[in-house]
């Protein structure tokens, strides 16, 4: 294995765990979304917060337990920082969804748009802030 290939794997396969837990709060989040619209009749918008909160103990405890398990965060203190980056998250993930939703894009196609557009951000500010090793 080339040098750089070696030195650069721990990273690649951190990003790979945090794609597999994202994905799956992905869809919990667009599931619940559904259920919530197609079950309960609630507004896009409104079911959408239920989404993310469902979804945000799944993102969680994947990347607290698997995507960042080295890290020396307390959960007393990790907690709250992801919960602010979610947070950061989800307003720009609503704003987009109304935009989508006023745009007369199909509810299901506006979200998983929403849901595509932000995983960069919370990667860098879960490994670097949320997560940090030291």
């Amino acid at each position: 294995m080339n040098k750089f290939l070696k030195a650069n794997l721990p990273l690649f396969l951190q990003i790979c765990r945090f794609g597999l837990v994202g994905l799956t709060a992905a869809a919990i989040h667009f599931s619940m979304v559904v259920l919530l619209v197609q079950t309960f009749s609630l507004p896009p918008l409104i079911a959408n917060i239920g989404g993310f909160m469902v979804a945000f103990n799944c993102s969680y405890w994947g990347h607290r337990l698997w995507t960042f398990q080295d890290t020396l965060s307390m959960h007393s203190v990790a907690l709250p920082k992801l919960l602010i980056v979610q947070l950061v998250n989800f307003a720009a993930n609503e704003s987009l969804f109304f935009i989508f939703l006023w745009w007369n894009l199909p509810y299901t196609i506006a979200l998983l748009l929403v849901l595509m557009v932000l995983p960069i951000f919370t990667f860098i500010a879960s490994k670097w802030w949320v997560f940090r090793i030291a």
